[in-house]
């Protein structure tokens, strides 16, 4: 299986990469294969079946809007969040969709689209989508939504072939142990070995300009979650921070004594996460890093370096992105990053892991300093429950996404300050980040059953 950076770092919109992305990059898929095979103008009647966890915290994510967006043509990356609400509204008042844009069909949302509480065998987030003819049924498929946006349908599913992407690369790794090897071996650090694999599907010029725009769309997001006031959306009344806290940051600036600079710093990295997950919170558009629910660690610690780090440059921006994606890859390959498979570990836990890798690789880390960084990162996220309330990417979501931030940096600046060598492993942590998920309760495991989503709830 190969894993580009590309495909952990996606722009979309929020609240959920696992809940809202990829319900509607499966959604779009099975419209375009409803097209291929021009079956498109003989459907008459659509059903929609969310199951497992898509349908425990579905209505709080917003998966039934997003499948139904990705039914009209909608794709993750190219949609406009503003358009997602007035659309919804005219298909419940119309009931008719327009299947692809094109074609126009009959949908009862209470009755086109169904809620199931029991799991498919393969993965906790699954739909089925069925697409009917007047007398026959015209194609039918089970997607599952993995985490970070990743989807897979029943047939790769059923064949263990998780990914189809079978590209050669020259340093293919599949532990941290073989990746920290290859580099040794061939005097490269962590992001020259990424950018040489990534070259196995375009030009530097392409990874490097690609990375730039994933950045620039982290920074827009950060910058209209700074200009976002009010209420977020769903019922719990959460307000919004970020603005106002950036005003008081930016009143102050200049403060020089020792513990107000050391708070100063610490108050801009909480500022940028809060930020980017009340923007997500709020459906906005951003980047999978890897996930939704953890999108703001990675961009609240690079945010971190590029403001505080004099003459931080263009080319650093790719190096962390490039190193970060590499511990990303191999908490993938090797665990989860599905907070509805091993829980919020597999999200804010590796998010921190490889932000933390990312800056302490553009801090001059050396490659052992580096897995240390992420493995601290990781280590102290384990056995982190996933239990949104209200089935909403908002508390405890958006604060933790702030205090694994800071964690990220620490556990950097921890690792420079060593040689490198450590008791636990990276590999180590991974492997138990997978056990510990697959002993969760499934109370924990993003279904709004168990933890904070109960406890908080007054009765």
């Amino acid at each position: 299986m190969a894993i580009s950076v590309f495909d952990l770092f996606k722009i979309g919109i929020g609240p959920s990469s696992s809940h809202t992305v990829g319900p509607m990059a499966a959604a779009h898929d099975f419209v375009q294969v409803l097209k291929r095979r021009d079956l498109l103008e003989r459907v008459t009647r659509l059903e929609v079946h969310l199951h497992g966890s898509l349908s425990a915290t579905g209505k709080g994510h917003g998966t039934d809007r997003a499948v139904v967006m990705g039914l009209m043509g909608e794709y993750p990356s190219r949609i406009d969040p503003s358009i997602v609400v007035p659309r919804i509204e005219a298909l419940l008042a119309s009931r008719m969709l327009h299947l692809g844009g094109q074609h126009v069909i009959p949908f009862h949302w209470t009755h086109d689209l169904q809620w199931h509480d029991e799991s498919l065998p393969y993965h906790p987030n699954a739909l089925t989508l069925i697409a009917h003819g007047h007398q026959d049924t015209l194609h039918r498929n089970v997607y599952y939504s993995v985490g970070g946006g990743f989807v897979v349908d029943e047939a790769q599913a059923s064949s263990g072939e998780l990914d189809s992407d079978t590209t050669a690369l020259p340093y293919d790794f599949h532990s941290a142990a073989e990746l920290m090897a290859l580099c040794r071996m061939h005097g490269l650090r962590i992001s020259e070995l990424m950018l040489e694999n990534e070259k196995a599907w375009r030009s530097e010029a392409e990874v490097r300009a690609g990375l730039w725009d994933i950045w620039q769309a982290m920074q827009a997001c950060v910058q209209t979650g700074l200009a976002g006031e009010g209420v977020l959306p769903g019922g719990l009344k959460v307000r919004r921070r970020a603005a106002s806290l950036h005003q008081r940051l930016l009143a102050k600036d200049g403060d020089e004594s020792l513990i107000a600079s050391t708070f100063s710093a610490m108050d801009w990295v909480n500022v940028f996460a809060l930020a980017v997950n009340e923007e997500n919170a709020a459906g906005g558009r951003m980047v999978t890093a890897p996930t939704n629910g953890a999108a703001g660690i990675i961009p609240a610690v690079l945010h971190y370096y590029m403001k505080f780090q004099p003459d931080a440059c263009e080319r650093e921006v790719v190096d962390f992105l490039l190193t970060a994606g590499a511990v990303g890859i191999l908490c993938k390959k090797n665990a989860s990053i599905s907070g509805a498979e091993v829980g919020c570990q597999g999200e804010v836990g590796s998010a921190c892991a490889m932000a933390a890798a990312g800056l302490a690789e553009v801090m001059g880390g050396s490659v052992g300093q580096v897995e240390n960084a992420a493995e601290i990162g990781l280590e102290h996220n384990l056995g982190l429950t996933c239990d949104p309330i209200g089935g909403l990417v908002q508390v405890p979501c958006i604060e933790r996404n702030a205090i694994a931030s800071v964690k990220a940096i620490n556990a950097a600046r921890m690792a420079l300050r060593g040689d490198g060598e450590h008791f636990v492993s990276l590999d180590h942590v991974i492997r138990t980040m997978r056990d510990t998920g697959a002993d969760m309760q499934e109370k924990y495991k993003e279904t709004s059953r168990g933890g904070l989503a109960v406890n908080a709830i007054e009765c």
